[in-house]
């Protein structure tokens, strides 16, 4: 039996095949970054886009309230499909841009960055977010169906509230001018 292989189409197939294995070990190799499922589009650009830490902080802070507002308009004017996936992931959602907003505090605060409005705006908002959560827990409608995410979202303000207040003895005080 003679067989007779045409070069070209060896060395095609050859070449194929190993751009077919370059391309299935590059895509192994270079994980994909993480994509924050409670953000948007939109919002995660707006994240990348921040210039600064202290920006980050302010519209994470920003995030959660707008996922907390959600979340009593959605309890106020119930969807008729996925009401009780809607709350749980608005309430992990709100859980999430805070915890980020936390984390950016101490990143913050170990490179020594001027983040004293975010984290002024983490102690306010983070007493007001009590509020709203503690009441819901106290008496809130279809208390059953969110329950463990709102325990699980006021131990993360708690947190939060602990880390700013923390990070405001921290944090340098802003410059003050002198008069000469």
């Amino acid at each position: 039996m003679n067989v007779r292989l045409n070069p070209v189409r060896t060395m095609g197939a050859l070449a194929a095949c190993t751009l077919a294995m370059l391309v299935t070990q590059t895509a192994k190799a270079a994980p994909r970054p993480q994509d924050k499922d409670y953000l948007s589009a939109i919002e995660a650009d707006k994240i990348r886009d921040a210039e600064t830490t202290n920006d980050r902080i302010v519209l994470f802070i920003t995030f959660a309230e707008d996922r907390l507002k959600k979340f009593q308009y959605e309890l106020d004017h119930p969807s008729q499909t996925r009401h009780a996936d809607l709350l749980n992931f608005l309430m992990n959602a709100y859980s999430g841009c805070l915890d980020d907003a936390a984390d950016l505090i101490q990143l913050g605060i170990h490179k020594q960055e001027n983040i004293r409005k975010g984290v002024d705006l983490m102690a306010a908002k983070a007493k007001e977010f009590l509020v709203v959560l503690n009441k819901l827990s106290a008496g809130g409608a279809e208390k059953e169906i969110y329950k463990d995410n709102l325990d699980d979202a006021i131990e993360g303000t708690n947190d939060a509230l602990k880390e700013a207040e923390q990070a405001k003895m921290k944090v340098a005080p802003p410059p003050v001018r002198r008069k000469n």
